[in-house]
């Protein structure tokens, strides 16, 4: 099983965050190392899958938040394991608690404030940044927990690149120019710096983001991709947690 670690964590020995790929435990295609139960792999597979990616964590499945992802602006607050409801943003502070994001082509954005022990995980596609769920998450650690931008740590995980994520006009035309490229008519929108725009705008330091440069879509031996393989694109998860 190979696990993409982000090195923006490792002087904190406490979190554990990880992105898992198409690699693990000798899964063939199509789905190859799958951890969704909606894009019709087997289910048996799919839940030894989600042991195994759990257990590298020292976690199991009672000790896991996942949201309903419905590529929204809500953020939730969670205290315990559980499917917490439609939601694309966890925030909790208890320990051993890991949030699990799935993803095959959008933006993932893990956060850990280590003074006060929080942390925040976001699925971000091109809605929710259009809703800037980023922000959003962000403003209710900063409000509600007390977070100050300059004790935030964060890593984008890999996601689709501009040069591969082709949108039409009608939604291009609802992000930034800056964020934009027109080549021969065609609109490619960048959702990964947009995203890293709104953890500058909030004040956090460049030097504790870490984004990621692999390309779900690029990068076709190592990472799922719906833009890719469509309906046989199997999903990663991302996850992050306190250990005690």
């Amino acid at each position: 099983m190979f696990i993409i670690k982000p090195y923006i964590f490792n002087r904190f020995p406490e979190i554990v965050c990880g992105f898992s790929t198409k690699i693990g435990l000798n899964r063939k295609a199509p789905y190859f190392f799958n951890l969704s139960h909606s894009v019709g792999d087997d289910e048996k597979s799919v839940n030894e899958n989600r042991i195994a990616f759990f257990n590298y964590f020292g976690l199991t499945s009672d000790n896991i938040s996942l949201p309903r992802q419905i590529h929204s602006d809500i953020v939730t607050v969670v205290d315990s394991a559980s499917v917490c409801g439609e939601s694309d943003a966890m925030i909790t502070e208890k320990t051993n608690l890991g949030l699990v994001i799935s993803a095959a082509d959008c933006t993932s954005v893990y956060i850990y404030d280590f003074k006060l022990k929080v942390i925040a995980a976001i699925h971000s596609g091109w809605r929710g940044t259009k809703e800037k769920i980023v922000d959003k998450t962000l403003q209710i650690m900063l409000n509600d927990f007390n977070c100050k931008p300059e004790h935030l740590f964060v890593y984008i995980g890999p996601s689709i690149s501009q040069a591969n994520y082709e949108v039409g006009k009608e939604v291009a035309e609802q992000f930034d120019g800056k964020y934009l490229k027109l080549i021969n008519n065609k609109f490619f929108l960048d959702v990964a710096g947009a995203n890293y725009d709104m953890l500058i705008n909030r004040g956090i330091p460049i030097s504790h983001i870490q984004k990621s440069n692999l390309c779900t879509y690029e990068y076709s031996e190592l990472l799922h991709s719906y833009r890719r393989d469509g309906i046989k694109s199997g999903r990663s998860l991302g996850l992050i947690a306190i250990k005690k």
